[in-house]
């Protein structure tokens, strides 16, 4: 298990979701397979256009923290600096 910050995105430029988990790859199903009702279900966000692995929780909810607090502007720049295509990573973690 490794604490992780992760961004869904609905589509390129679509609607974003930030979130924590310790493990990335069931999380990110579960959103995709829409497991729980919420927002990521409602609003049809799936891809996995970022993510950032950490050494403690604690140190993965503090960054969960300032993202949710980033502008939109912001986000989109982190994520086409790792990720310009927006291509869905989940099959690089669901191995």
């Amino acid at each position: 298990m490794q604490p992780c910050v992760y961004v869904l995105a609905s589509g390129y430029n679509g609607t974003l979701y930030v979130g924590v988990t310790s493990a990335l790859a069931q999380r990110i199903w579960q959103h995709r397979e829409g497991v729980h009702d919420g927002f990521t279900k409602k609003h049809g966000i799936r891809m996995l256009v970022h993510y950032e692995i950490f050494a403690s929780m604690e140190e993965a909810i503090r960054r969960e923290k300032q993202l949710k607090h980033w502008n939109r502007d912001w986000k989109i720049a982190l994520i086409e600096r790792g990720n310009p295509d927006w291509r869905d990573l989940y099959p690089e973690i669901a191995l």
